[in-house]
């Protein structure tokens, strides 16, 4: 493996980097935005079909026939993905049901 094989493979991963956190901090902003508005179902089906096609789109001019410059573009994605939920924050708890709120499913 030559320099500018290695060098070709560190800009698909750093290009994965960017699409991932152009998809995570996207995915962020329209969650925190379809919370509180009145048509939440258009941000979050608008925001997903301009985010997929926008990845995809870049992982196909990345790639450019090579699976080698899409794996690492694939691997920039993930680790932008957990870059994104450190600067983001996880959820504070996963919602649960306790069993008094599901009476209907259990007897007392």
């Amino acid at each position: 493996m030559n320099e500018i094989t290695t060098l070709i493979w560190v800009l698909a991963m750093v290009a994965g980097l960017l699409l991932g956190a152009m998809f995570f901090v996207g995915l962020w902003c329209t969650v925190r935005k379809a919370v509180f508005s009145q048509r939440p179902a258009f941000w979050l089906l608008g925001s997903q079909l301009l985010r997929t096609s926008l990845a995809l789109t870049g992982f196909y001019v990345v790639a450019n026939g090579h699976w080698q410059r899409l794996l690492a573009c694939l691997l920039g994605f993930l680790i932008a993905r957990f870059i994104v939920i450190q600067f983001t924050g996880r959820p504070v708890a996963p919602l649960t049901f306790s069993r008094k709120e599901a009476g209907h499913a259990t007897e007392s």
